[in-house]
C-alpha cells in the first residue's frame, strides 16, 4: 500500500503535509528523552484554548525562542527575556503561557533531581507501560483519563501552570503514554510492535 493510501486516524487533516508528517513520525511514539518531553509539555501548555495545528505551525519559532527547549536555559529566562518573547510573532504571544513555561522549567528540574529524570516520573503515572486504547471514530477519543487527572493534580500540587487534565492527556497521547491511534490506523500496530514494553 502506498504512503498516500495508508489508513490514518480520523482526526487528521490529510491535506496538510506537515500535520501528516507529525502524525506519522511522532504522535503516539513513546518518548523518554527529557529535552523532548520538556518541548512537548511546553507546546501542549501553549495550546490551551487553541488547536494543536496552530502550535505545530509555530514549532520552529518556539524552538528558536526557547533555546531548543534546553530546560536549564529556559529556567533562567529573565523579565527582559519575557518582554522580548511577548512581542515575538513566531510564538503565541500570551504572557501567562510564556511565564508558565519558565516556571515549569524550574519545577521540571526539581523533578529531575528528585526522580533522576522527568521521564521516569512521568511514565510512573501509567505504570511505565503504554496504555493501548481501542478507538474507531472521532467521537471515541477521550479528552481526559483517570491517569491524566492524577498526573495533572500532582503537577499542580508541585506548582506547574497550564497543566489541566486535558493538556496532560494531550501530552500523554503525543509522547506515547497512551496509544490513541485508531484501530484501523497503520501507526497503531506499528508502535505496538516496535515498543514491546514488559
Amino acid at each position: 500500500m502506498s504512503e498516500k493510501n495508508l489508513c490514518r486516524c480520523p482526526w487528521l487533516d490529510t491535506t496538510k503535509a506537515d500535520y501528516v508528517a507529525y502524525h506519522d513520525d511522532e504522535w503516539g511514539v513513546p518518548v523518554y528523552d527529557d529535552r523532548k518531553l520538556f518541548e512537548y509539555l511546553t507546546l501542549e501548555s501553549a495550546q490551551a484554548g487553541l488547536s494543536w495545528y496552530t502550535i505545530l505551525k509555530r514549532r520552529d519559532g518556539y524552538r528558536a525562542a526557547f533555546d531548543n527547549f534546553d530546560v536549564k536555559k529556559v529556567a533562567l529566562f529573565s523579565d527582559a527575556k519575557v518582554e522580548e518573547l511577548v512581542i515575538n510573532s513566531d510564538i503565541i504571544r500570551h504572557r501567562g503561557k510564556i511565564t508558565a513555561a519558565i516556571n515549569n522549567a524550574k519545577l521540571f528540574i526539581d523533578i529531575q533531581q528528585e526522580f533522576g529524570s522527568f521521564s521516569d516520573y512521568m511514565w510512573g503515572f501509567v505504570g511505565h507501560k503504554t496504555i493501548v486504547n481501542h478507538l474507531t471514530d472521532k467521537d471515541d477519543y477521550p479528552a481526559t483519563s483517570i491517569e491524566s487527572d492524577a498526573w495533572s493534580k500532582d503537577l499542580k500540587k508541585r506548582g506547574f501552570k497550564f497543566v489541566g487534565s486535558t493538556i496532560c492527556y494531550a501530552h500523554m497521547q503525543a509522547c506515547g503514554m497512551v496509544n490513541d491511534h485508531s484501530s484501523d490506523c497503520y501507526k497503531r500496530s506499528q508502535i505496538i510492535d516496535e515498543f514491546q514494553q514488559v
